[in-house]
């Protein structure tokens, strides 16, 4: 039976792919503030404008490449049995071959109910258009969990981090939450490798291996690591 190895991925390892995600320490996502295009109020206030922004981030998103640490963990299923948790809305995990992926905000390629969450759909082109609409007769939004709204995975993500015998955070800096507090119900004695530019603040965490270095690089770093002791 192969160990369980728990991977939480943000915004950096999307970023050596060429994607720019919202970072709050100025409030501006590719130029916009993000409660005009990333709140239900926005949804209510200006649909269209909301609309054209997540059309455009999704041609960036179907443009993008998955890199080597995307391209890596998939890798790794060979030895592991890898639970991909991220925060991204990109599906570029998917794309690098991972088959185990919970995705805490939604992603981008697919559509839902603005009236009912669990009713999901792929989108099939680029675009979703105003006037597109869910069998309940209303209009499609992104399948994106905004701010100010549940995050409908949490609870499933939480379980599988209580299952990990290793921990892998790749690329996020733990200031959003519920998704900062996932490291919370690993296991104490599970080993956590922390690959960031910028190690977050997690010294209160035991057992804790720090990774200093951009997602490619480390990942690269962890999974030899893996492999030898494994």
């Amino acid at each position: 039976m192969k160990q369980r190895l728990v991977v939480l991925t943000g915004a950096g390892i999307s970023a050596e792919s060429g994607l720019k995600t919202f970072r709050d320490a100025d409030g501006l996502w590719e130029g916009y503030n993000v409660m005009d295009v990333a709140t239900p109020q926005a949804w209510q206030r200006n649909p269209v404008l909301v609309q054209q922004f997540y059309n455009e981030r999704r041609k960036q998103v179907l443009a993008a490449v998955p890199n080597e640490a995307h391209l890596q963990l998939a890798q790794l299923e060979e030895y592991f049995d890898v639970q991909i948790i991220t925060q991204n809305i990109d599906d570029l995990h998917e794309r690098a071959g991972s088959t185990n992926i919970t995705h805490l905000h939604g992603i981008i390629t697919f559509s839902q109910s603005d009236v009912n969450p669990s009713l999901i759909y792929a989108i099939d082109s680029d675009e979703l258009k105003m006037g597109s609409l869910c069998e309940l007769g209303s209009q499609l939004r992104p399948h994106v969990v905004w701010f100010g709204e549940a995050v409908p995975m949490i609870e499933r993500a939480a379980e599988i981090c209580e299952q990990a015998d290793f921990f892998m955070l790749v690329g996020t800096s733990l200031a959003v939450y519920p998704a900062a507090g996932l490291i919370d119900f690993v296991p104490s004695d599970t080993p956590k490798y922390i690959i960031d530019k910028k190690i977050p603040a997690v010294n209160q965490y035991k057992n804790i291996i720090k990774i200093e270095k951009v997602a490619t690089e480390g990942v690269k770093e962890v999974a030899k690591q893996l492999l030898a002791n494994g």
